[in-house]
Formats: C-alpha cells, structure tokens, sequence
C-alpha cells in the first residue's frame, strides 16, 4: 500500500515536468521549421547558434538545479526562514551566472570563424546567436522561481507557464519572421526576438506566481536585506557547479557522435538524427520522474525517515525502467513507420529502423542513469556521479564507439553500441552507489 501511494505521490510530481519538458522540446521543432521555411542558409545560421547556445543553457540550467533538493529537505525540517535565504542566494547566484553566461557567448562570438563554418553561415548566425543570448538573464531568475516551487513539491505552476509561453513563442514567431499584422519582417533574427520576449514573460509570469499566492507566503521571500552566507552559496554552487557539468558532458557526447555520423556519410548523420531526435522525447518524460525522485528523496532526508526516502528512490528507478521498457518496445514495434514521419528516402529510413533498435535498448539504460543523477542529487551526491557521467560518454562511450564504427567496420550501429555500452555500465554504477549510500546513511543514523 505503501509503494502504491509513493508511486502516486511521484507520478503526481513528474507529468507536469514531462508535459513542460516536452513543450520546450515541441517550441524548438516549431522554431526550427518557423526558420527553416526561410530557406537552408537561415537553418544553418539558426542551427549553428542554437548549438552554440544550447550547451551554454545547459550548464546554466544545471546550476540553478542546486537549490532544488535543499529547499526540499528544508521543507521536511519546517525550517522556513533557511528556505528563503537559500532562495535569495539562488537568485544571486542565477542573476550574475545568467550576466556572466551572456557576457561570454558575446566574447566567443567574435571569434566564429574558428569553427570553420561558411562565412555567409558566420554573418547570419551573430545577431541572432546575440540576441538568444541575451534570454539568458530572465531565463536563470525563471529558473530560480521554478526549481524553488519545485523543491516545495509544487510543479504544476511551472509546467502552465512554460506551455503557456512556449505558445507565445509560436505566435510571436509567425509575427516577426513574417512581419505579419503591421509588425516588421525581420526574418530568423525575429525568432530569436521571439525567444527573448517568451523567455521574459515566463520570468514575470513565474515570479508573479511566487511572490503573490498563498503557498508561498510563510516564506517571506526577499531579494535583497539579507545575510550573506558563504557556505550557503557553496552548499549551493556544491550541487549545481557538477551538475552543470553532467549537463554538458551529455550534450557534448551526442554532439560529437552527430560529426562522427557525418564523417561515414550524410545518411547516417539523418538517420542518426531521427533515431536520437524520437529518443529524446522518451528522455525528456524521463527527466519528470528524475526530478520526482529528487524532491522525494531529500524530502524524506529533510524529515529523517530515511526508510522512506530509500523506498522513495527506488520508486523512482522501477517507474522509469518500466515507462522505458514500454518505449522500446514501441521503438521495436514502429521502427519502419516513426522515420517516415521525418523523411521518405527509403535508405535514411532503413538506416533509422535499424538505429532504433539499438534506441530500444538504449531507453532501459538512459531512464536508470537519469533518475540515478536525479535521487543522488537529492542526496547531495554529485561529484561521484559527475566523474561516472564523464567516463560513461567520453572514456568509454564515445572511443568504443569509434573504434567499432571506424576500426570494427560496424558503421554507424558501432556508434550506438558504444553509447549504449557506456550507459548501461553507468545505469548500474548509479543504482549500486544509490544503494549504498542509503545503507551508509542508515547505519549513522542507528549509531548516532
């Protein structure tokens, strides 16, 4: 009975994060087709900014994810007063990381030419790569609103505003590009205004939320007239700073298997890019169940029942792998019908049906390493995990990869194959340090 009201508790947690994670996911295929009507030159332009912008999120995203899990346990102690300052030095933290993020991408753009792309690419992908950019600032306070109401269990607000936005964004897009209802065409750069303005609404629609409904009032929010706690920002920068890196260890990989793709050939990169796109979609509702896990966890730590928070994180690893297994199965299923909804070349698609069969047995292994991350986060366990995400992808992954695509003569499957090795192997790395860091902690608790 118990288990069956966890599984609840944490399913009631994880659909909003899955329907807003899969309405960032559907904003960026609309933006990309918005643009892409443009014709190829804007594509590339919009593709090699977004790339570049993309992994900086990521990293940002990953540190304002510090604040989550100790709001979480604060709420299991009662202790309200530590739950604001916590936020306040989020807020800090996120404000001038989001500043400093903008500053450096403003840097590096100067210097566009190193990635060897066509000069013509170069010149269209500036303004627009400055201007999404920019999004980065009201984006990291969104984050800290969000990743606050979250750690207080309370997901659905956010997931509301990013669909809500993320629609914004759509009917902004076909304003701007277009210069419909007197507005000015200002083709693919109109998109990235389209993405600043949404991303500025969201903050205000968040922060609006927090600062004014009942929930949150006990809190006493404040932005400023607050003491400054070095530890406390290291306790949060301690969680966030590697879970950055997670992020970007992970996004980097895929980025390298994508050019590795490219060098056996244009239908592998488009088959690789179909198989990994469906892919995607079943990690971001994984991701939900992760971040469930998470708030479960360290609430239950926050409260000291540790039994629970145990059960809590192995919940979480039996919803994902069998939310997963149901996904490759599909992916087996449907493996000759889901790349037609991409692409009528009868090789591409034979290429990605064979793909999504190594994408089936790729689920299992990336839903358990994603919650893994997610409960020991909740744990304040990330430097360990951060080490096993880098020698899963780029000290096993990627080079086995290479070496049974190119040396093996395994094409592109080898790619997958070493991908799939490395995650399995830290799938089960992950679960095993989750079990035993829980005995570990019962066993202080017994003799303390």
């Amino acid at each position: 009975m118990a288990v069956t009201k966890e599984i609840k508790t944490t399913f009631l947690l994880a659909y909003p994060v899955v329907l807003s994670q899969l309405g960032q996911v559907g904003v960026g295929i609309a933006d990309t087709m918005m643009v892409g009507r443009l014709g190829a030159l804007p594509l590339a332009a919009a593709s090699l900014a977004n790339s570049i912008f993309f992994v900086t999120m990521m990293f940002g995203i990953g540190i304002s994810m510090g604040l989550t899990p100790l709001v979480s346990m604060g709420d299991g102690k009662g202790r309200f007063k530590r739950i604001s300052r916590l936020f306040t030095h989020s807020l800090w933290i996120n404000s001038a990381l989001g500043i400093i993020l903008f500053f450096l991408i403003v840097g590096f753009s100067q210097f566009l030419g190193v990635l060897d792309q066509p000069k013509e690419v170069q010149e269209l992908a500036l303004p627009y790569l400055l201007i999404i950019t920019a999004s980065l600032i009201p984006m990291m306070v969104f984050q800290t609103f969000k990743q606050f109401a979250e750690g207080l269990s309370q997901t659905k607000q956010a997931m509301f505003i990013t669909i809500f936005s993320n629609l914004v964004n759509v009917f902004l897009n076909w304003l701007l590009i277009w210069g419909m209802w007197g507005f000015p065409e200002m083709g693919m750069n109109g998109a990235a205004w389209a993405t600043l303005i949404s991303r500025v609404l969201m903050m205000v629609l968040m922060a609006a939320y927090v600062l004014s409904t009942k929930r949150f009032a006990q809190y006493q929010l404040r932005f400023f007239k607050v003491r400054f706690s070095r530890p406390m920002l290291a306790r949060i920068l301690k969680i966030g700073v590697p879970t950055g890196f997670q992020f970007i260890f992970e996004v980097s990989a895929f980025s390298a298997a994508a050019i590795m793709m490219g060098w056996i050939g244009v239908n592998a990169l488009a088959g690789h890019q179909i198989a990994l796109n469906l892919a995607s979609i079943s990690y971001m509702m994984a991701t939900g169940v992760a971040t469930a896990g998470m708030i479960r966890v360290s609430h239950f730590i926050g409260k000291g029942d540790l039994g629970a928070m145990k059960e809590a994180g192995r919940v979480a690893f039996g919803m994902v792998a069998a939310f997963m297994f149901v996904c490759a199965l599909l992916f087996f299923a449907f493996r000759f019908f889901l790349p037609t909804l991409y692409i009528d070349d009868p090789e591409v698609i034979s290429l990605a049906a064979s793909l999504l069969i190594l994408a089936g047995f790729f689920q299992i292994s990336d839903g358990v390493q994603v919650v893994g991350l997610g409960v020991l986060r909740g744990m304040e366990d990330v430097k360990v995990p951060t080490l096993v995400t880098f020698f899963a992808y780029w000290a096993l992954g990627l080079p086995l990869g290479y070496l049974l695509a190119f040396k093996l003569g395994l094409g592109e499957s080898g790619i997958w194959i070493g991908l799939l090795i490395g995650l399995t192997i830290t799938a089960a790395l992950l679960y095993y340090r989750f079990e035993q860091l829980s005995k570990k902690k019962a066993l202080l608790s017994k003799s303390s």
